[in-house]
């Protein structure tokens, strides 16, 4: 199973929205052959385990099927894979998670278990989790799982005092983070940061990577018709009621998308903003704001996982990596737990999530 997670992450790129799936299929003791996810309308992966068996001349007549999330059970894009299984006379299928989504929701392994076919389910279930967190996470609670991922200081200043940031960490670790936008299907700022450095908010890595699309937090709709960030894959803009309409028009015609959300005393509901994002299908949101948005994004507790990129260098007076509600007492003190530290090049990559 581990295997097949391994196989899995070949597709994390290009699976999404459907979640990256890796198999493997193995007969007396013997690998004969694995797959992954492919892009949507394209074979799933155990039909690609099944595909590259056959190009081999292999048959896999009573093998085993290790896959790390349940056989689809429904007509989609695709036929349903649990119907393959049965077809080609799969002898066991062993999943390490049951797909959580409304459409197959243990359809797929009863299909199975119907036709005779052995089924055990839960076989590395927190690695196979790990390895599709985006998409689970959209399906269980209809929004994406939200990473903020931050460069900073050991200080932790995200900028100078005067708005100067480039560069605060090495080139290692600014790959990573354009990695971490590449896996992500769509990327999160505010217009702080849009009127501040024009950001184009795209992948900017060597080789053939997906860019997310974009979402800007703009409450007045003040983003510049020539700015960066509406070039390239789609932008779209969230604003106020209070919003002028000649500006929004002006942005569509600009060929931004525009969602009117409501307002509250702070700014822009962040909660239908998140679940905006969600209904698009994004499985993992990759923010990356001023302190503003973040600390706002914070406070509401809409972020699942920090992700801060960290220099060793001291800035002094700067920007901070988000404005929080100042705490009276330590037990007001929001708490995270490191998930993962990992040396980056000169940086260190620290891994959060809430306690």
């Amino acid at each position: 199973m581990l295997e097949a997670i391994a196989e899995s992450r070949k597709g994390r790129f290009i699976a999404p929205p459907n979640p990256a799936v890796g198999c493997v299929i193995v007969r007396d003791g013997i690998e004969i052959a694995r797959g992954y996810t492919h892009a949507p309308g394209s074979a799933h992966a155990e039909i690609d385990a099944i595909n590259n068996a056959k190009k081999a001349g292999l048959s896999v007549e009573g093998a085993t099927f290790y896959v790390t999330l349940e056989p689809c059970s429904h007509y989609g894009r695709t036929p349903p894979c649990a119907l393959r299984l049965i077809q080609e006379k799969a002898a066991r299928v062993v999943a390490a998670l049951r797909d959580p989504n409304p459409l197959v929701a243990g359809k797929g392994l009863a299909m199975l278990e119907q036709a005779g076919i052995q089924v055990d389910c839960g076989v590395c279930r927190q690695e196979a989790y790990e390895a599709n967190i985006g998409f689970l996470t959209r399906m269980q609670r209809s929004t994406p799982w939200v990473r903020m991922k931050t460069a900073a200081s050991l200080d932790g200043r995200t900028a100078l005092a005067n708005g100067q940031s480039q560069w605060i960490t090495g080139p290692q670790a600014r790959r990573a983070g354009h990695l971490l936008r590449a896996q992500a299907q769509g990327i999160l700022t505010g217009i702080g940061t849009v009127l501040a450095d024009d950001p184009q908010m795209n992948v900017r890595l060597e080789g053939d990577y997906p860019n997310p699309v974009k979402y800007v937090v703009d409450r007045w709709a003040q983003t510049p018709l020539g700015a960066r960030i509406l070039q390239g894959r789609p932008c779209v803009i969230f604003a106020g009621k209070s919003a002028d309409s000649a500006k929004i028009a002006a942005l569509e015609q600009a060929g931004a998308e525009v969602r009117i959300v409501d307002e509250t005393a702070a700014g822009l509901d962040l909660h239908a903003v998140i679940a905006s994002i969600g209904a698009d299908a994004v499985n993992e949101l990759h923010v990356e704001a001023g302190a503003g948005l973040s600390g706002a994004l914070l406070a509401a507790g809409l972020v699942d996982e920090i992700v801060c990129f960290c220099a060793p260098c001291l800035m002094g007076e700067g920007l901070p990596i988000a404005r929080l509600p100042q705490c009276q007492t330590m037990d007001q003190v929001e708490r995270w737990r490191f998930c993962d530290v990992c040396r980056v090049g000169e940086d260190l990559q620290l891994t959060l999530r809430k306690n």
